[in-house]
């Protein structure tokens, strides 16, 4: 097995990074590395997963502090061998079968009837979830779509029928700890005799020995596969959003259920339109005749072209806004609105005569007919005083 990078130096970022620093060095790596950007480069495509598989590990709090324990083996069962029980350790706290939490039973009531806490070694355990990231366009979230997505993810292995023994071998029940995962230890001390439970050494917790490992999974149970996914994004999700697909993330152990698959939007800018949470913003220009008689102009919206009509005097900047042209609520009812802003463009490039007719133009209007420009000489006036 290939030695993984430290997921920290992965993402860049330190080993007290908050959730807020993961998810910015995530989404920009993503981003950076995502097959949608790098069409065809097998090197992005492994850094995409790397940095997924990173995150996934970094952002779930229990996953985190297992993987600053323990390293890769506290989160990848397949990794180094797949020795171990369920994370690679086995029992409680890991460290060869000794329990840290019997630390505090020897000195704090392990003399008073041993440990209260009892586990069942084959109960079932549910599947860690995946998370990706789905690059999409404005039109792809605001109206929804299908989108095909790649995942590694652990399955059962076929071959032992996720046992973890070789074909035609089944696990025995472990002789040390009679299948249960714990072994009382008395212990001699000058207080008298301390009884405490720690995980049995022998089968790591799991309560069976595996003599002959399964050679596909090396004992784990669970392999990795490459596995593809067609996903309906829901219409109106929006950047850094995620949305699950349920049961599709690594299968559980001793039958567990499987865990999901969190997929992140990263929304590519569009030309035409910007988004403000529902609504949605553009800018459209018009001629300076359109402003000043009014016109019927053409507007897009994600739903097509409708006609708007700009009212005579209309002003460079206005903004004109058309009731649920928006993005629709995500599994809601309803949408948002949109918002037109209209500018003015300047001609240029004039010819003698387009010029003369202006300044004909400018000699027939007066003050009376620019507010804004009236108001403000009348200010200078007092300020000039």
């Amino acid at each position: 097995m290939a030695e993984k990078r430290d997921y920290y130096e992965v993402l860049g970022v330190s080993k007290s990074a908050t959730a807020d620093e993961l998810k910015r060095a995530y989404r920009k790596l993503a981003k950076q590395y995502h097959p949608d950007m790098n069409p065809g480069d097998k090197n992005a495509e492994a850094k995409f997963k790397e940095v997924n598989e990173a995150y996934e590990v970094l952002n779930d709090p229990a996953k985190r502090q297992r993987y600053d324990q323990f390293g890769h083996a506290g989160v990848d069962p397949s990794y180094g061998a797949g020795s171990g029980g369920a994370g690679g350790f086995g029992g409680f706290g890991g460290f060869g079968g000794f329990d840290v939490g019997d630390i505090f039973e020897s000195f704090f009531g392990g003399g008073f009837g041993g440990s209260s806490r009892t586990r069942n070694p084959n109960a079932p355990i549910r599947g860690n979830d995946i998370s990706v990231t789905v690059g999409l366009s404005f039109m792809e979230a605001a109206k929804g779509c299908k989108q095909t997505i790649n995942i590694q993810r652990l399955e059962s292995c076929d071959t032992c029928g996720g046992t973890g023994a070789k074909k035609g071998t089944t696990p025995e029940t472990c002789p040390e700890c009679g299948g249960t995962g714990q072994v009382k230890v008395q212990q001699r001390t000058p207080i008298g005799v301390i009884q405490t439970t720690r995980t049995c050494t022998k089968c790591s917790g799991k309560g069976k020995i595996v003599r002959e490992q399964c050679s596909a999974c090396r004992g784990a149970g669970r392999v990795r596969k490459s596995k593809t996914l067609e996903v309906n994004v829901p219409a109106g999700i929006n950047d850094g959003q995620t949305f699950v697909l349920r049961g599709q993330g690594d299968n559980g152990l001793n039958g567990g259920p499987s865990g999901d698959v969190n997929i992140m939007v990263n929304l590519r800018p569009d030309s035409l339109f910007e988004r403000d949470g529902f609504d949605v913003w553009c800018d459209i220009p018009i001629t300076f005749s359109q402003a000043v008689l009014g016109d019927d102009i053409v507007v897009p919206t994600i739903d097509g072209k409708v006609q708007y009509t700009v009212p005579e005097g209309t002003q460079s900047g206005t903004v004109f806004r058309l009731r649920n042209k928006g993005i629709p609520y995500v599994n809601g009812r309803g949408r948002g609105d949109q918002y037109v802003k209209v500018n003015i463009e300047v001609p240029r490039n004039l010819t003698g005569k387009q010029k003369e007719s202006l300044r004909e133009f400018e000699k027939l209007t007066g003050d009376k007919n620019y507010e804004k420009r009236k108001g403000f000489f009348d200010k200078l006036k007092d300020f000039l005083k």
